[in-house]
């Protein structure tokens, strides 16, 4: 069946907009016509579907088809996903849940094959992807690239398991992701040559401009919690070929609020050519990834979108296939049934507030000790180590609030086993504490606070749901469970998104200043991102990516 929408057609290949009329033919575009003279033009444009060019779609705490749901209000017509997290978790059976339950909705939600899992050997995992499993993924056609390449230091010092998952694909022809934070001069120029051609751990427009000049394409972060935009959005002026935008890690209520159409929003507002901004947001991930996403020429997939103007990108229409996903009001996907098998790996019993306590290598010595304290920042992955003043109550470690110094704990979900703790400012908590079995990328239960006794209620209502996020403390508790994973959840998106809000909100009120306490929570065991981070094993300097022997300065 036919069908035509008139606008004023975005040619990101020539470079040209003019009224035109297209014609769709069910999944494909039949044609594109130019409007004569005299034809009424609608004023509104026409133009490629946006894509995240890297997302973790577990991050935003909602199953493929849910996370469809929302992204397609936003124009989001595909998605470059790396199941990574779950994986972690549950291994193929994890990504396995991840391809089927994509296959539900009318999105365009592309795959890569996990190539770190586990992340690192310093930490305990759920599962783990050895090389025979990468390269039955990466064989498969629904496997479009090897995920990012987190062991950096393992392709630099030429590991060969790490080089052969790399050349598996490159035999099938497929390209490989990148993870080097802050890695720079030769040692970038070594981990490029290895074959990897992307990277979206770039926080400074030196780093990129290193990478870019090695033949590295750049992708332009903007999650929950890692902002990189403001950093890298200027080096689209003369790199357009090679960038592409992404927001990695985002939080529900943060896809509610925008997606892609929000960076190209602002990235017009600074100046940049229009045509730049949508070749990054729309043409070249379909390019370096080799996607089946329409790219508004004819005999392409029906994949484009209708918006009212340029500049704000408000997003009138979404078309899949020649489906309409969105209307201008409600998106259009219908909710997928929740699964009767349930996808998930938990089997830690409930803490106790002894289980928490960190005992001071001091004695019963009462005055403040200096240790090696975890300095997270706002709108960033990296964290900082730095000396740190905690105090010592009846020969135990305790927080300095005065100094915002708070206790770190991170609990193994997988197994019974001692509680590995820590001290971490800049949460800003003045009562309470909030868990999380999101922590990348092994997921165990990754908790701060300002006292043990709701530390472990936090850490708690976290086990009895098998995952979710958790706020305790003045006596009240709210939890947002996660049953699949621990990562996500089936339930409707919006709702979660709301739940979520209740519980930043909360976090908030206790005192966090954080733009967002929980995404950056669930990044301070993240091992593979400088400088100090803690697993469930201990203490762990990312620069020498070896565990810290001594808390103490």
């Amino acid at each position: 069946m036919k069908a035509g929408i008139k606008g004023n057609l975005v040619d990101i290949h020539t470079q040209k907009i003019y009224p035109a009329s297209i014609i769709l033919n069910d999944a494909v575009i039949d044609s594109i016509s130019p409007l004569t003279a005299g034809e009424r033009v609608p004023e509104t444009f026409i133009l490629p579907g946006f894509i995240d060019a890297h997302v973790h779609i577990e991050s935003s705490m909602l199953v493929p088809s849910e996370f469809a749901r929302l992204a397609v209000v936003h124009g989001t017509v595909a998605t470059v996903s790396d199941p990574h997290e779950i994986a972690n978790v549950c291994g193929i059976q994890g990504v396995e849940f991840m391809i089927e339950n994509s296959r539900t909705v009318p999105f365009k939600f592309f795959f890569g094959a996990p190539s770190c899992v586990p992340a690192t050997h310093f930490e305990t995992a759920g599962a783990s992807l050895p090389l025979e499993d990468v390269r039955a993924l990466l064989h498969r056609k629904d496997i479009k690239y090897l995920s990012e390449m987190m062991n950096f230091p393992g392709v630099i010092s030429g590991d060969p398991e790490v080089l052969a998952k790399i050349a598996s694909a490159r035999k099938e022809g497929k390209p490989v992701d990148g993870h080097a934070p802050g890695l720079r001069g030769s040692e970038a120029r070594q981990y490029i040559e290895a074959g990897i051609s992307t990277d979206h751990e770039c926080f400074t427009r030196e780093e990129a401009l290193d990478k870019l000049r090695y033949g590295m394409k750049i992708i332009i972060r903007e999650g929950s919690a890692a902002k990189n935009f403001e950093a890298l959005a200027d080096l689209l002026i003369d790199h357009a070929d090679n960038m592409m935008f992404c927001s990695d890690d985002k939080h529900p209520d943060s896809l509610v609020a925008g997606h892609i159409n929000r960076l190209c929003a602002r990235a017009v507002a600074k100046g940049i050519d229009i045509f730049k901004v949508l070749k990054a947001a729309c043409i070249n991930p379909v390019l370096h990834y080799n996607l089946e996403v329409g790219l508004l020429r004819p005999g392409d997939p029906a994949d484009f979108i209708v918006v009212r103007d340029l500049r704000e990108f408000q997003v009138l229409q979404t078309f899949v296939n020649g489906e309409q996903v969105f209307d201008g009001a409600r998106s259009l996907i219908t909710r997928t049934k929740e699964p009767k098998k349930k996808v998930n790996n938990f089997h830690c019993s409930q803490k106790t507030a002894a289980d928490l306590v960190f005992l001071s290598q001091s004695g019963s010595l009462a005055s403040p000790q200096t240790l090696t304290v975890i300095e997270a920042l706002d709108g960033q992955l990296i964290t900082n180590k730095f000396p740190g003043q905690v105090k010592i109550q009846d020969g135990k470690y305790a927080g300095n609030i005065e100094e915002d110094i708070l206790k770190l704990v991170v609990v193994n979900r997988y197994s019974d086993a001692p509680v590995a703790k820590a001290f971490i400012k800049n949460f800003g908590l003045k009562t309470g504490a909030l868990a999380s079995s999101v922590a990348h990328d092994s997921h165990n239960i990754v908790a701060v606070g300002v006292d043990d006794e709701d530390l472990h209620r936090a850490v708690n209502l976290v086990i009895e749901v098998q995952g979710g996020i958790s706020c305790a403390g003045n006596g009240t508790q709210l939890v947002l469970p996660l049953p699949v994973a621990g990562l996500m959840s089936m339930e409707d998106g919006y709702q979660v998104a709301e739940q979520y809000v209740a519980l930043d909100k909360m976090a908030k009120n206790f005192g966090s200043k954080l733009s967002s306490p929980y995404m950056t929570l669930s990044f301070m065991a993240l091992l593979v991102i400088p400088h100090i981070k803690l697993s469930d094993l201990g203490l762990f300097d990312g620069d020498r990516f070896s565990f810290m022997s001594d808390n103490r300065m």
